[in-house]
């Protein structure tokens, strides 16, 4: 066997041989400079945009999003939601369309009995602890808290079988308590394992994961605020956390309105300008001047007094004085297209369009209302799916838990069966309209009754079963069909509304 003769190694290179000459600093300073003005534009800082950047930063998403520039955000958020009619209007907006009357359940195993059982069981749960109200309570907080917390826990008080309950859970109450409770102590690490961290109350594993979460116990703007116990550990499987996750390795959310909240102020102030420019114009505001030389003929009067005016009066002035009104200069006039444009900026970053942030759809025609809807319906299905997997999922699943004890089902126990949510559909704003072009899409086998119905938030099989009763007892009062259709109303004030709107495409689902 011929084995190869190995070559004798060369001497080891020194790594000083391959190395560049050492440069100086500012030779680097410079070498880095001109390599950034090779770059991008925006990547230039120069006198005119210095300011402009100078808050920029490289702070990691949970450090730009610490507890304390979360705390400011919450508070401002939350006074200008309380203070402002508009701020108020496009949350309360959000919540109601996002979840509506609240979701309904629809089960998809093979067993028609047990699907039917478990949703008319659900459906009275969540009557029971009210189920729709508190997702419109989270869906209220991710706007201008940034967070929402529930916990699934035990409450003896649900008038059901399965008293499960959501908890909901204010964002401030989660956090590192010894980093808010005045001489309260940290713990030692008895709660956590090795590996884990914590961010502002989360205790995370080694893959980011939440393994459970601090709740303070007592809110700490509260009066009744302890600082002995203060805090329970709540397990991650207990506990329901939603935020809109911006970067990559965020774990706690920041007001869903942050960008608005600077106009929102904007927006307060020039109101009050305009109100106050107008109120000097009304209340007959002047000043005494005279045209004499000083210690002329014209009657000496104290400076800088005041005299008090009376509405629709006349007043003789002393001799050689005149009066002039202040004339406001602020330009009033630009005042309902400053609160247009300033709305719709506002809007932008929730995916509103201004018709509904505003309330007022005056100035739009039917294609340009119907463009501008879909970008916001699109918006809230998305939100709607996350709600469904995010919360629904985790509580239908808790709930079956419990369910299958109190049933005995064992099939209950294996993975969550499939379902799926209805939501609440959206009006069409031509209704005659749509439904031309659904009976188009049935017809060319482009659709399903299924996806036709839950776009209005209808269970289809429900809705053919009780399609079926209608029909039968049609029949057996001998009535036709057509007597029983309702009269169409001639008379619609909308009738012709898009002769001005262009509109030549077809009608979307909305």
């Amino acid at each position: 066997m011929m084995v190869a003769a190995l070559e004798t190694p060369k001497a080891p290179v020194r790594l000083g041989a391959f190395q560049k000459p050492a440069l100086r600093r500012a030779d680097v300073r410079a070498l880095a400079r001109r390599r950034v003005r090779a770059g991008f534009d925006s990547a230039e800082t120069t006198d005119n945009n210095r300011r402009h950047w100078a808050r920029a930063d490289a702070l990691s998403a949970d450090a730009a999003a610490s507890p304390d520039v979360r705390r400011t955000l919450r508070n401002r958020a939350r006074y200008e939601v309380a203070n402002n009619s508009y701020a108020r209007g496009i949350v309360l907006t959000l919540a109601n369309d996002g979840v509506g009357t609240g979701p309904r359940l629809q089960m998809l195993s093979d067993d028609p009995g047990i699907n039917h059982t478990v949703e008319t069981s659900f459906h009275a749960w969540a009557q029971a602890v009210g189920l729709a109200q508190k997702l419109r309570t989270m869906r209220m907080a991710r706007s201008q808290d940034g967070e929402a917390f529930a916990v699934l826990a035990f409450n003896p008080l649900v008038e059901h079988d399965v008293q499960l309950d959501l908890l909901l859970v204010e964002a401030d109450q989660v956090a590192t308590p010894w980093r808010h409770v005045p001489d309260l102590p940290a713990p030692r690490d008895t709660s956590r394992q090795a590996g884990e961290h914590e961010v502002d109350g989360l205790i995370l594993d080694d893959f980011g994961n939440p393994v459970a979460y601090r709740v303070m116990k007592n809110h700490p703007g509260g009066t009744n605020q302890s600082f002995f116990d203060a805090y329970t550990t709540v397990s991650a499987p207990a506990m329901i956390h939603i935020f809109r996750q911006d970067r990559p390795g965020q774990h706690r959310g920041i007001p869903e309105i942050t960008p608005a909240l600077p106009l929102f102020a904007q927006l307060r102030r020039f109101t009050l300008a305009v109100l106050s420019a107008a109120e000097a114009a009304a209340d007959f505001a002047g000043i005494l001047y005279t045209d004499a030389p000083a210690n002329g003929e014209a009657d000496a009067v104290e400076p800088m007094d005041m005299i008090e005016l009376e509405r629709n009066m006349l007043m003789t002035m002393p001799g050689g004085w005149k009066m002039s009104q202040v004339e406001p200069m602020q330009p009033a006039t630009t005042y309902a297209e400053f609160k247009k444009e300033i709305l719709n900026e506002i809007a932008r970053c929730l995916n509103m369009p201004f018709n509904i942030a505003a309330g007022n759809s005056s100035g739009y025609n039917y294609a340009s209302g119907r463009l501008d809807h879909q970008t916001y319906f699109k918006s809230i299905r998305v939100d709607q799916a996350f709600t469904a997997s995010r919360i629904l999922d985790r509580a239908l699943a808790a709930w079956l838990r419990e369910y299958a004890v109190l049933t005995r089902n064992p099939v209950l126990l294996r993975a969550l069966p499939p379902h799926q949510w209805f939501w609440d559909g959206f009006e069409h704003v031509d209704p005659a309209k749509e439904a031309n072009a659904q009976e188009t899409r049935l017809k060319n086998l482009s659709t399903t009754l299924a996806h036709e119905y839950a776009k209005q938030g209808l269970d289809w099989e429900s809705e053919l079963r009780q399609r079926a009763k209608e029909k039968a007892l049609i029949r057996e009062l001998g009535l036709s069909e057509v007597e029983t259709v309702p009269a169409a109303d001639d008379g619609d004030p909308e009738k012709g509304d898009d002769d001005d709107g262009n509109d030549t495409e077809e009608d979307t689902d909305e």
